[in-house]
């Protein structure tokens, strides 16, 4: 009995903005005031082009890696490479697990591997839907961690089954609003 879901940002619309950026680089070194001769860009080390791949580049990388949340009767494992390689939270860990509403931008700034807004280094989050919808872990220390999710109704389902199964106390099933 595991809980296996698999996210990536998706940044589309970064592609639109590069190409826009892309084409006025383009167009003004190759063009501007008769434009920079081939000779002219092998002494500069084609530095203008760089400046328009790299862009492209890390995005690219940014949209490939992927956040893959496992649950099961042993805990938590995720990974986001290079952010974070596999990590494991045993249930004893875990004080608190429920799935609760959040604000991307209010609380914690936007999407992607996140901390809380204001300094609250405690707090980390990994959101890369906008359902804002997510998993909510306390840990001690005041940690708190927070996955997105895009399957809650069945997340829930699969703590409640886990909570009943295997006796663990930290899942908390009550559904009121957090």
């Amino acid at each position: 009995m595991e809980f296996l879901e698999i996210q990536k940002l998706k940044l589309w619309w970064l592609y639109i903005l590069l190409g826009v950026e892309a084409t006025i680089i383009t167009v003004i070194t190759i063009y501007d005031k008769g434009g920079m001769s081939w000779q002219d860009l092998k002494n500069i080390y084609f530095l203008p082009f760089f400046a328009v791949l790299i862009p492209f580049f890390v995005i690219y990388l940014v949209t490939k890696n992927k956040l893959t949340i496992k649950i099961d009767q042993c805990g938590i494992n995720y990974h986001y490479w290079p952010f974070a390689n596999e990590k494991s939270i045993s249930w004893t860990k875990i004080d608190k697990i429920y799935i609760r509403k959040y604000s991307a931008l209010g609380e914690y700034g936007g999407w992607g591997w996140r901390t809380k807004l204001w300094f609250k280094f405690y707090d980390k989050a990994y959101i890369f839907n906008d359902n804002s919808i997510g998993l909510q872990l306390e840990l001690g220390n005041r940690k708190r961690l927070l996955f997105s999710t895009a399957k809650a109704e069945e997340l829930g389902l699969f703590l409640i089954n886990l909570k009943t199964k295997y006796n663990i106390g930290a899942i908390e099933t009550d559904v009121r609003e957090r």
